[in-house]
């Protein structure tokens, strides 16, 4: 008989805990593979987790109501096989690596079974909750890659595991670059960066006041905006664009596109459009930092912030999204929005952005400057449109005429765009919206 270890699978981008809020089964019972066997929810989406393989629930380690981590055995699980010992999400031909393998190196790796773990990174599992197996940790350990660098590796395994062929993989890459290799742990030397301290009474203040925890969610978003200020260094660029023939476009469009298409047609898809026409003429903002490496994504993958009824953000994400019309946006956009306000995403539904989109002006806020959704480089900030007198051009010469306005702000990443791109970038997607096609039916 083999028992599988079931783990808590990664539920998405900055999650490392969920809420067991239901078993479907109990011990003892036959389960089908795929089949449901409990429901989990974080503060940003519900799921369900199924059975790998057929077989029997030998033993349910956690209750409802409890909250393990990501990476945690929640249940044991007995089939018909050999007993290997093997986690649900280890694959058992990752258990052996030869010499060959590893670019590079002379030194024989042994099966999973028989190394030893005396120089095995400790933690079972990334930053962000990808999976490691022991043999994955003791390839990392002999080849000097960190918790952190093994976290950029996108894994090709079961909810993002990292198996063996994506790290030996990575190594090829890696030394075919001839980046150089991170120390040893033993070798590094990491001077802390120390953090300025206030006493009570600077942080209370005078008279009365209300201490609020912050919720599961709020603490992730902290912990992620202070992340993105501490590895890309931000500069923020503005426009002020024209957008009179959109608003025009829109108020005359937007009932019969709503009886033709079921559509509720918002100002989000048509800046959505915009955007994607520039991330195809500037291609270069639409990737992401790997060290020195500069990772060029081929898809155009749009996140779009959206507000909670909690008051938190998140961030659903429109995939390939330069395939679709702007009806197509409209509805996507209009989906997620409204799952997301009622807690129904799909933990693949908020991952694998590569561009993000943020609106101030749902607020009344003319603009921002937004924080980058690591690890993107660019973030645009959408300002409120509002109407104001402008200086136009006649062909009887200079006009001044009420225009609706919105600025524009993109924050971008220093370390890979400059202030030319940055603002070429900015300036497209402007031009985009100024030159918008009145006479389009769609």
């Amino acid at each position: 008989m083999a028992k599988i270890e079931i783990l808590l699978p990664a539920m998405g981008e900055g999650i490392i805990e969920a809420t067991i809020t239901k078993w479907l089964i109990s011990e003892g019972d036959q389960v089908d593979e795929d089949q449901s066997l409990v429901e989990v929810a974080t503060d940003k989406v519900d799921s369900e987790i199924p059975a790998p393989q057929d077989g029997v629930i030998e033993k349910l380690l956690f209750n409802e109501n409890d909250i393990p981590k990501v990476g945690d055995t929640i249940a044991i699980l007995t089939t018909n096989g050999a007993d290997s010992n093997e986690k649900n999400e280890i694959k058992i031909e990752e258990a052996k690596i030869t010499e060959a393998e590893i670019p590079g190196k002379d030194i024989p790796y042994v099966n999973q079974e028989s190394e030893s773990t005396d120089h095995v990174i400790s933690s079972s599992k990334t930053s962000s909750g990808k999976f490691l197996s022991p043999l994955v940790r003791n390839i990392a350990e002999k080849e000097g890659i960190s918790l952190d660098e093994i976290d950029r590796i996108n894994g090709s395994g079961n909810t993002g595991r990292i198996t063996k062929s994506d790290i030996l993989n990575y190594l090829n890459t890696r030394t075919s670059t001839g980046i150089e290799q991170a120390p040893h742990k033993s070798e590094s030397v990491n001077t802390p960066i120390s953090k300025p301290e206030m006493n009570k009474e600077q942080i209370y203040g005078g008279g009365d006041y209300e201490i609020i925890e912050m919720d599961r969610m709020r603490k992730l978003i902290a912990d992620h905006m202070v992340q993105s200020k501490q590895i890309s260094p931000h500069v923020t660029s503005f426009i002020e664009t024209d957008v009179t023939n959109i608003v025009n476009w829109r108020t005359k469009n937007k009932e019969r596109i709503l009886q033709s298409e079921n559509v509720k047609l918002t100002y989000t898809p048509i800046i959505v459009e915009a955007t994607i026409k520039a991330l195809k003429d500037f291609p270069m903002i639409n990737v992401s930092v790997d060290g020195t490496n500069i990772i060029k994504k081929k898809n155009i993958n749009i996140g779009i912030a959206t507000t909670l009824p909690s008051g938190n953000l998140i961030v659903p994400v429109v995939k390939n999204a330069d395939r679709l019309n702007l009806i197509g946006l409209a509805a996507n956009v209009n989906d997620l929005a409204s799952r997301a306000r009622n807690n129904k995403l799909k933990p693949e539904e908020i991952q694998g952005g590569t561009f993000t989109i943020t609106n101030f002006g749902t607020f009344g806020n003319t603009t921002g400057t937004p924080i980058i959704n690591q690890p993107q480089v660019a973030i645009l900030g959408v300002g409120a449109i509002v109407k104001k007198p402008a200086v136009i051009e006649t062909p009887t010469g200079d006009a001044i005429a009420i225009r609706h306005k919105m600025i524009l702000s993109l924050a971008y990443d220093h370390r890979v765009v400059d202030g030319a791109l940055g603002g070429m970038f900015l300036k497209k997607i402007s031009d985009y919206l100024e030159e918008f096609d009145i006479k389009r039916n769609s």
